[in-house]
């Protein structure tokens, strides 16, 4: 995690020194109207309705499941089988049940949404403020801080309710605090000794777990916004060739965001309940 910041820091003053160019894209999103009291940005309106239209192709795509897939169900099942042999023995046997529906939902919409910047009609629609200011109707999701660090949070809402499911509090805690030299083979003094060492890592640990949200969320959004920043200043320096290449290069990273988030947070899954039931006990 460490190593990791710096990365992301560095990656941010980069997308916020593209976007201060003409053209480039703003931090933050545009506030449209309000709704209940409530501010409804671009990238609100674009996860809506992203994520509205991707259930619909979907369905739509599949139908209704058949003994003998059809090319739409067949497509589907080798991506789910795909990321099933990914994800399984990471996450373990006893939490997969609960943990895939969660990790194949977050790979989903991270890969959609990355790659909704490069959809017709994203970022290219809008009106003009009292200040003169165009404001697009629709923004990708992940381009906006507060859409990736709501994810992350609810991400790691998740993991703590698996792992307290499978596992069980008395044993979540065990690994936080535990001692885990073996009573038997440890002389007792220095078995004594060694609980304040553990209680200090695991006050560690607890001060990882708390940074892990900020981490999931800023690397994505910063990848996101320094590519739609990129592609904004490529196609203004070269209107066609160039911006098609980095075209490419964005649904490459997309895929690679996408799978990044979701391994992280099976492997901070894995990490809890992937302990054999000896270990355990």
């Amino acid at each position: 995690m460490n190593k990791l910041l710096p990365t992301t820091l560095v990656l941010l003053a980069s997308a916020t020194a593209l976007s201060a160019a003409e053209g480039g894209v703003s931090p933050s999103a545009y506030k449209l109207t309000e709704v209940f009291g409530l501010p409804l940005t671009n990238s609100i309106v674009t996860t809506w309705v992203i994520s509205i239209a991707l259930i619909i192709a979907v369905r739509l795509w599949v139908g209704k499941p058949k003994m003998i897939p059809d090319k739409g169900q067949a497509v589907i099942e080798s991506l789910i089988g795909g990321l099933r042999g990914l994800l399984e023995p990471i996450v373990g046997k006893k939490a997969f049940p609960l943990a895939f529906p969660l990790l194949i939902s977050l790979f989903l919409y991270i890969m959609v949404h990355n790659w909704s910047g490069l959809f017709p009609g994203v970022g290219v629609f809008g009106f003009y403020d009292d200040q003169g200011q165009l404001k697009y109707w629709m923004r990708p999701a992940n381009a906006d801080l507060n859409s990736t660090l709501g994810m992350a949070l609810v991400a790691m809402g998740a993991w703590l309710f698996i792992c307290l499911k499978v596992v069980g509090p008395k044993f979540f805690i065990w690994e936080l605090f535990g001692n885990k030299a073996d009573k038997s083979e440890t002389p007792k003094l220095i078995y004594l000794m060694l609980f304040p060492i553990f209680i200090g890592v695991g006050l560690i640990e607890l001060v990882s777990i708390a940074f892990r949200p900020v981490s999931l969320s800023f690397r994505l959004y910063g990848n996101v916004f320094g590519g739609e920043n990129l592609l904004v200043s490529m196609t203004n320096i070269v209107p066609l060739v160039i911006p098609s290449l980095f075209y490419f290069y964005e649904v490459l990273v997309g895929v690679v965001q996408a799978l990044i988030f979701t391994l992280l947070v099976a492997i901070y899954v894995g990490l809890i309940t992937s302990h054999d039931d000896e270990h355990a006990h």
